[in-house]
């Protein structure tokens, strides 16, 4: 699955401890020129959206080959979007500036995996 549909930021948003929430962004490219499609939708999001909903990127990087996992889960490249809140996420989401270039996302993914997470307090699980 490569697009949200509102089921899935409803049940984000009824699931929502407070505060900050991660995206834990795990991408596998289109042979066929995704990587490329995938930058542009980068530069389409722009400093207007990412103000507007306070996103801010934590970490971007080219996935290398996995130590330890089952076959078929190397991923391309990984991402880390911080929100100040799932709400300010689900906003961006719904955006209908946001909607316009969300097909490039699309486009340039072949699989990914979309995962919010919240920090532990104290640490360490």
């Amino acid at each position: 699955m490569i697009d949200m549909d509102e089921r899935a930021l409803d049940t984000l948003l009824a699931e929502d401890p407070g505060g900050p929430v991660v995206m834990l962004n795990l991408l596998r490219f289109r042979p066929d020129g995704g990587r490329e499609s995938y930058q542009r939708y980068m530069e389409a999001l722009g400093p207007e959206i990412h103000g507007r909903y306070g996103l801010h990127v934590e970490y971007l990087g080219n996935g290398g080959r996995a130590l330890v996992a089952e076959d078929g889960q190397a991923w391309d490249a990984v991402l880390l979007v911080r929100y100040p809140s799932r709400q300010a996420f689900a906003d961006m989401a719904r955006d209908p500036d946001y909607r316009a270039v969300a097909h490039l996302r699309a486009e340039a993914l072949v699989e990914s995996v979309l995962q919010p997470t919240v920090p532990i307090q104290g640490g360490v699980a």
